[in-house]
């Protein structure tokens, strides 16, 4: 057992300040949140609560408990041998991690460097995480397809020693149909999984109990907010948000800097179980020599004994009896374009009284590919003093058409409005022709040149509007011509009127050659485009001038004259 299950560091041996000197002594650098007091000595800032910059909506486990071993202090070996019964040093056994999981994080962590290049997601973040949350899927007891063997389930969050989070998903990923529970290798609430929840292996199923769909699941939740976790601030901010407490920053911070310095791949099922939980009081004061270790193939889902039932205190949340729109305008952008309004939702009491310092999250629904900036679906902010949460902007996709967002309170249910947006289609306000040549031909010719028009909006170039161009009768009579100029179909054929034209990257369209019949005049090309801008340009047709050709020299000789008639 020696070979996979390697000594572990215990709950009450390991208190925030070892936490945070593991950390240092990991990374040559304070762990985030140490301090040190006016006598030189370092101190964790908030041992024992939520960190002051961490984002908590309900964040991604609900502050559900987690696994409390440090890894060693000795750097792991990067290339160890992985041979089963073979005696594997402690830094090789807790460096390895089963190769199904470890497949499911380099996957996720190369989708995220495609999708989301600039938040920079080292896999070994999602390692660390997996490692506190899991174990690895219990030392990757997983089947082929990245699926636990059995569920991994926290325990009931019901308030008694936990958040009070009742039933968001009628159990159907946790089977409880009362309270939630940390679901699946990564340990995501119902309630999270509803939206960051992804499909990582392709079987068209999100399910938190895969670890390819959770570790993906759990990348898109790290990246959001435009988080950049190569800078330490945005990756601490990351870790608190997927659960708001100091002391577990500290312990992933630990696992993340231990496998950045070398990891290897061991056979699914093989891998190290942690034991000290973060829930596990009974063991403060026990010495570690006269602990016992669990089985290793005992499931996180064995709850620990709840402490006698309490009434949980009474929050900000509890007192928001509906949340009431705040004077948001109309909601309307271009594709591909930012709104320029935001959505203000306003937490109330019975009495219509404001409540400051709750969550309330916006979810966009519908058929629109429409994000928040950051590119995600759904953001949480707190309200402020007036009551009063501001929505992230809002980018338009490509897909035009209505959408919604709709504004619920983290934590509650309660009355709240939905927010009607619309994209509208690519537009242009001005067409210009890029050049000033005058168009002719003569009869039965083709034009030398192409008409070629630029299309902005606002003075900005317009690109991806849809344009039509119409050879018309007349200034006053838009309809078709059928006479005069005119293109050529694919089959030689005579078309005067183009659709589905549409403006390149730069606003430009160049239209196709035009041809002369054998009538001459003056005629008129109309382009129109989505947003209404409209240019005219003429076309003339006219026989060629023929050069005067020079008169052929006579000489007249001086004495001609006129003959003479017969004569008598």
């Amino acid at each position: 057992m020696t070979a996979h299950f390697g000594r572990r560091l215990y709950k009450g041996a390991a208190t925030t300040a070892v936490a945070a000197a593991a950390v240092a002594a990991l990374s040559g650098s304070q762990a985030p949140g140490v301090t040190a007091d006016d006598h030189g000595r370092q101190s964790a800032a908030g041992a024992s609560t939520p960190a002051p910059e961490a984002e908590a909506d309900g964040n991604a486990t609900g502050n559900s408990p987690y696994y409390t071993d440090l890894p060693p202090l000795n750097s792991p070996n990067p290339s160890p041998s992985s041979t089963i019964g073979t005696p594997v040093a402690q830094g090789e056994a807790e460096s390895g991690i089963p190769a199904t999981v470890l497949d499911a994080y380099k996957k996720a962590a190369a989708e995220l460097r495609s999708s989301k290049p600039g938040c920079n997601l080292p896999w070994q973040l999602l390692a660390a995480i997996g490692k506190v949350e899991s174990g690895q899927a219990r030392g990757g007891r997983v089947d082929a397809n990245g699926t636990t063997l059995s569920p991994i389930l926290g325990p009931q969050l019901d308030g008694n020693g936990f958040a009070l989070i009742k039933d968001t998903d009628h159990g159907r990923y946790d089977g409880n149909g009362e309270y939630d529970q940390a679901v699946g290798p990564m340990q995501f609430i119902p309630s999270t999984w509803a939206w960051a929840g992804r499909d990582g292996n392709g079987d068209g199923v999100k399910d938190p109990n895969n670890v390819y769909d959770a570790a993906l699941a759990a990348g898109h939740y790290l990246c959001r907010n435009g988080w950049d976790l190569s800078a330490q601030a945005d990756i601490n901010r990351a870790i608190l948000s997927y659960n708001n407490s100091q002391d577990y920053l500290n312990t992933v911070l630990s696992w993340f800097e231990y496998y950045r310095k070398g990891t290897h791949s061991v056979p699914d099922g093989t891998g190290t179980l942690p034991s000290g939980r973060s829930d596990d009081h009974s063991r403060k004061n026990t010495k570690p020599g006269k602990e016992t270790r669990p089985s290793p193939g005992k499931p996180r889902d064995d709850t620990p004994p709840s402490p006698a039932p309490s009434k949980p205190p009474r929050t900000a949340t509890d007192t928001v009896d509906h949340l009431e729109d705040a004077g948001t305008a109309k909601l309307t952008a271009m594709a591909g374009h930012a709104f320029t309004k935001k959505i203000s939702t306003r937490a109330e009491t019975k009495a219509g009284q404001a409540v400051g310092k709750v969550r309330i999250r916006f979810t966009i629904v519908g058929d629109t590919d429409t994000t928040f900036t950051g590119g995600e679906s759904v953001a949480a902010v707190s309200t402020d003093s007036k009551g009063v949460a501001v929505a992230p902007q809002l980018q338009a996709g490509e897909k035009t058409g209505d959408f919604t967002v709709r504004a619920t309170i983290v934590g509650r249910s309660v009355s709240a409005p939905d927010y009607k947006a619309t994209v509208t289609p690519h537009a242009a306000d001005a067409l210009a022709r890029t050049s000033d040549t005058a168009l002719t031909c003569t009869p039965g010719g083709e034009f030398a040149d192409q008409v070629e028009v630029k299309a902005t909006y606002n003075g900005a170039v317009a690109d991806k509007v849809a344009a039509t161009a119409t050879l018309i009768k007349s200034a006053d009579d838009a309809t078709e011509n059928d006479k005069g100029p005119y293109f050529k179909d694919v089959d030689g054929k005579a078309v005067r009127t183009l659709t589905d034209l549409k403006t390149d990257a730069s606003g430009l369209i160049k239209l196709p050659k035009l041809y002369a019949d054998d009538t001459t005049g003056t005629f008129l090309l109309r382009i129109t485009t989505t947003g209404g801008a409209t240019l005219t340009v003429e076309l003339n047709v006219a026989a060629a001038d023929p050069s005067p050709s020079p008169s052929p020299s006579t000489s007249a000789s001086p004495s001609a004259s006129p003959s003479a008639g017969p004569s008598a």
